[in-house]
């Protein structure tokens, strides 16, 4: 089998208050933010609280809802807890949207999952790889610059621009956010790869890749692929197999490809050579492929991904994006464009509407129509993200986080958590440190889930 991984999805939403009849925004972001959280703080007497599902939901810098799932290690169960994220907040946005119209404010709080709004202010998709700790991480980061450049040929959101009334479509809102291939800072520079050492586990045995360069997607395909493609390219690199292409300059070309949907647009190697991003990543693909047969059983999401990531790269080179536009984001929200423009009566203005209701996640969403009508395909169930809303992926350190939560929850007992600690508000119990993301069951949390019960 693949080595077994810890994967996590941080995603950044973007927030907005808009009048339902007038024309001014009744609510800025910082006050839609508060009323948003307000049952959150009820809940946990902050806006940066831990659920019982294992996950973390906090407002971030700039008044922006973020939310991470728990700790996984099986796709499925990331696909539905990177669901059940945005499932959670557009439940808060619904109480939110009573209490204003009970309270008589001409305003309606709406939610998006992408990565840029009209004002040009950026909101991240952050995806966590746990990895052994080595002497050669830097080279391992450096070996997947240029996987990760041309990944938006297949895992890009789409980016759609209106420039004097014709549409220029893209691949990726994110692309032309960042600013290094890699950096400790994150929003100084927003580099590919953070570099910060912070692992949320044992340092002396583990490092987390910090992958800050993805599009926020919709499609939970695009999502499936976007994870399990780096994580066997990872698995590749930490065997000592590296492709070795490397950029000339990576920040440049990460522009050139966000924009040429032909895929054609030639970028500079190293060497001197040049190349496209379709060829890179082919070079990459055939890599694991050939690597994956002499070394792993792939199991049936792994290999769903890597079919559709051989898919996503014919469609690039033919233009036959009909072999993927009902699961990669860039290639659905292209059809739709399309399709809307074709229309008598399209409006530059009501193509933006269109656009942002693709990243609505609030009731009524776009996404949900396009699945129930097979325009987008889905990957989750309605029972497996409900689930995913309220337990904690059973495999993982997660397990146990939420079941601490919940049990301090419905005993209203005061309690502190973060990612590795667990401590209740009483000095009778010591804080409980778990510095093992693959450990999903442990004594000393039995003994205090125990002694919760009955004291």
């Amino acid at each position: 089998m693949i080595p077994r991984r810890i994967w996590g999805i941080e995603t950044e939403y973007g927030l907005t208050c808009a009048p339902v009849t007038g024309h001014r925004p009744p609510l800025d972001a910082d006050e839609a933010a508060r009323v948003l959280f307000r049952p959150v703080v009820a809940m946990g007497r902050s806006t940066n609280v831990f659920l019982r599902n294992g996950g973390r939901l906090y407002l971030d810098v700039g008044s922006h809802p973020e939310y991470a799932t728990a700790e996984c290690d099986a796709l499925p169960d990331l696909l539905a807890q990177d669901r059940a994220g945005a499932v959670l907040l557009r439940e808060l946005a619904d109480r939110a949207n009573e209490r204003l119209a009970g309270d008589g404010v001409d305003g309606r709080i709406h939610l998006f999952k992408n990565n840029l709004d009209a004002a040009g202010n950026s909101f991240g998709c952050h995806e966590n790889y746990l990895v052994r700790r080595r002497p050669d991480f830097a080279r391992m980061v450096a070996s997947l610059v240029p996987f990760l450049v041309t990944r938006q040929v297949v895992t890009g959101g789409g980016h759609v621009r209106v420039r004097g009334g014709r549409v220029e479509m893209g691949f990726s809102q994110r692309a032309g956010q960042m600013w290094d291939a890699t950096s400790s800072a994150t929003t100084r520079s927003r580099p590919l790869v953070n570099t910060r050492d912070e692992p949320h586990a044992d340092v002396e045995r583990y490092r987390r890749l910090h992958v800050i360069v993805g599009d926020s997607n919709v499609a939970e395909a695009s999502t499936l692929v976007k994870v399990a493609a780096t994580d066997m390219l990872l698995a590749m690199l930490e065997a000592g197999q590296r492709p070795g292409t490397e950029l000339l300059d990576p920040m440049r070309a990460i522009r050139e490809i966000s924009t040429d949907m032909t895929g054609t647009v030639a970028v500079e190697l190293a060497d001197g050579r040049r190349t496209t991003a379709v060829a890179i990543q082919r070079t990459h693909l055939e890599a694991v492929r050939t690597f994956a047969a002499a070394n792993w059983d792939v199991g049936p999401w792994h290999a769903a991904a890597l079919d559709l990531w051989e898919r996503a790269l014919t469609a690039v080179e033919t233009g036959d994006h009909t072999l993927v536009d009902t699961e990669l984001d860039w290639a659905i929200k292209e059809r739709l464009v399309a399709r809307y423009e074709a229309r008598d009566g399209a409006t530059a203005m009501s193509l933006q509407r269109l656009l942002l209701a693709y990243h609505d996640i609030t009731s009524g969403s776009l996404q949900d129509r396009m699945e129930a009508g097979g325009l987008m395909r889905r990957l989750t169930t309605d029972a497996q993200v409900d689930h995913a809303l309220r337990h904690a992926p059973a495999t993982t350190r997660a397990r146990l986080r939420g079941e601490f939560v919940g049990r301090a929850q419905d005993l209203r007992r005061d309690h502190t958590v973060d990612w590795v600690h667990l401590r209740l508000a009483d000095p009778a119990h010591r804080t409980v440190m778990l510095t093992d993301p693959f450990a999903a069951t442990d004594d000393r949390v039995d003994a205090l889930l125990e002694a919760m019960a009955i004291s």
